[in-house]
């Protein structure tokens, strides 16, 4: 049973992020020594990113996972020049980062028809090289995919993410009654009634000690790092992993959740941030939502109360706070407002900073400019006509 559970938490069912594949470039061409002809250089191995691929996709197709580039032309009395080559190019989904087998990083791949070398072929045999051809570069490398998405859903198992995703988009998740419902990262897209597109990420449940890599630890926390904003989903009734663990309210949910992320990469921290409180259907639900929002609002009158480890350095600035239930709908609409309009303040809070940044830049290039230019008074050359 412990063998299973590992497997689905390794391979998320059918979602793979993580790829390890063997690259080399081709070899060069033959030289031509009499006549002094120089060898095709070998293809180069390129990753190149694709919307509409996955890894899942690339290693169905390519299980050996081997890319290998063509050689370089032999040089010959019709054709002294050998011809490069056949490049070789892997398709990768956007989100890529691409690692060496040292784990150092070769680049990132965002954006559509991005492209990254991480084999070179060699060189055609020449006069340098004895006419003797250089074999291509092999290189082991390692894809790792980070989901990029406007929105990143943040929450402890069952706080209802994966019903809350289904109702504000046209995603299908797994929805079920026990912790653990979303083994593998799931992307929906909310639209808007004048065609704006918002798309969502709900991740695997965190469970406390994720940092340190438990549950799915680092395989979620990751997927985060390339969201925009973060909405956290908490039950207002509190959380409890299993009857083992213990019993948390809606307000150490947050604090938890809040420390998780900043012991992972404080970074996280600095993202906007929303709170959506789901569950506002059952019992008390309005009662326990009053508590949580005094709570929040008044954070050092409770903080004593609790674990030093389980206090985040900073507290998480909610920009808004919704209360929810993804059974009934109530609280949808306005949440799906507060998330357009926070990515909209956000998006014009970084077109203001960018143009000031420009505008700042063109103010000191232009002093730099003026102050070169010599003055009315300086001497710029001297001439004495001696008649």
């Amino acid at each position: 049973m412990v063998l299973c559970s590992r497997v689905l938490l390794r391979k998320y069912g059918d979602f793979i992020d993580n790829l390890r594949l063997f690259t080399r470039g081709g070899s060069g061409g033959m030289g031509y020594p009499r006549l002094g002809g120089e060898g095709g250089k070998g293809g180069d191995v390129w990753v190149v990113a694709h919307n509409k691929m996955t890894l899942k996709q690339l290693k169905d197709k390519y299980p050996q996972k081997r890319f290998v580039a063509g050689e370089g032309a032999n040089s010959r009395v019709s054709a002294l020049k050998g011809s490069k080559g056949k490049d070789c190019e892997i398709p990768v989904p956007l989100g890529i980062s691409i690692t060496d087998e040292n784990g150092k990083i070769i680049g990132e791949l965002n954006k559509e028809k991005d492209r990254i070398l991480v084999a070179e072929g060699g060189l055609g045999g020449k006069l340098l090289t004895n006419f003797l051809p250089l074999k291509g570069q092999k290189r082991v490398i390692h894809l790792d995919l980070k989901l990029i998405a406007d929105i990143g859903l943040v929450g402890f198992p069952n706080a209802g993410k994966s019903s809350l995703l289904s109702k504000i988009s046209h995603a299908k998740p797994a929805i079920a009654d026990y912790a653990f419902t979303t083994l593998k990262p799931e992307l929906g897209k909310i639209m808007y009634n004048d065609f704006k597109q918002i798309s969502v990420a709900d991740l695997p449940g965190l469970i406390e000690g994720a940092h340190m890599n438990k549950g799915m630890g680092h395989k979620f926390l990751k997927h985060i790092e390339r969201t925009k904003q973060l909405l956290f989903v908490v039950d207002v009734s509190g959380f409890q992993l299993s009857s083992q663990t213990q019993y948390r309210t809606a307000f150490e949910t947050i604090l938890l959740l809040s420390k998780e992320l900043e012991l992972y990469r404080e970074e996280l921290q600095t993202k906007p941030a929303l709170l959506a409180v789901n569950k506002m259907d059952l019992p008390d639900a309005q009662d326990k939502f009053h508590v949580l929002m005094n709570q929040l609002q008044n954070p050092k009158d409770f903080l004593h109360l609790f674990e030093k480890n389980m206090i985040p350095e900073r507290t998480v600035e909610f920009q808004h706070i919704i209360p929810i239930s993804a059974v009934t709908g109530e609280g949808i609409g306005e949440l799906k407002n507060c998330i357009r309009k926070s990515l909209d303040e956000h998006t014009n809070q970084e077109n203001d900073a960018y143009h000031k940044k420009q505008l700042l830049n063109l103010r000191i290039s232009n002093t730099i400019s003026y102050s070169e230019l010599p003055s009315k008074n300086a001497v710029t050359s001297a001439r004495i006509d001696i008649t």
